[in-house]
């Protein structure tokens, strides 16, 4: 096989105008999340009316998997982990999981973007078991933004 076909195979090198997209995404979503750090360093969520108010929330009353989510951000912005871990323990957890990846992408340790096929499933089932847990009675006020 020639290299480009192992390439498009995701078992080599990517070819160098998909590995531009690869690095214009990852820095892409790079400034899109040092905005909104930025943002909620600067603004405190917990001043009313400045940010939306999450809509599986205000249905049922429970935290999604992202409540809390910007007061999380708001604490490690302002060197406060163990308030930020009270908002929302899953982020503040995945974010070195997710900066870590995000260099193995921009340093080309990664041989492409494509990730297991079973990741998707294994994030969906952590997501769900996240909101049942942080919503049981014992552990609503411990798991949970206010």
């Amino acid at each position: 096989m020639v290299p480009s076909a192992l390439a498009s195979r995701g078992q080599g090198r990517p070819e160098p105008s998909r590995r531009r997209w690869v690095l214009y995404e990852a820095w892409a979503g790079a400034v899109v999340f040092a905005g909104l750090f930025a943002l909620t360093a600067i603004v405190s969520p917990e001043e009313p009316g400045h940010y939306p108010t999450c809509p599986f929330r205000a249905l049922t009353g429970m935290a999604c998997p992202g409540c809390g989510s910007l007061r999380a951000l708001h604490d490690l912005a302002h060197g406060n982990v163990v308030s930020a871990l009270h908002h929302n323990a899953l982020l503040v957890t995945m974010l070195p999981v997710a900066i870590a990846a995000w260099l193995r992408v921009v340093t080309g340790k990664t041989r492409t973007r494509s990730s297991p096929r079973w990741l998707g499933a294994a994030v969906l089932v952590a997501l769900v078991i996240w909101t049942v847990v942080r919503n049981l009675p014992p552990l609503r006020g411990v798991l949970s933004a206010p």
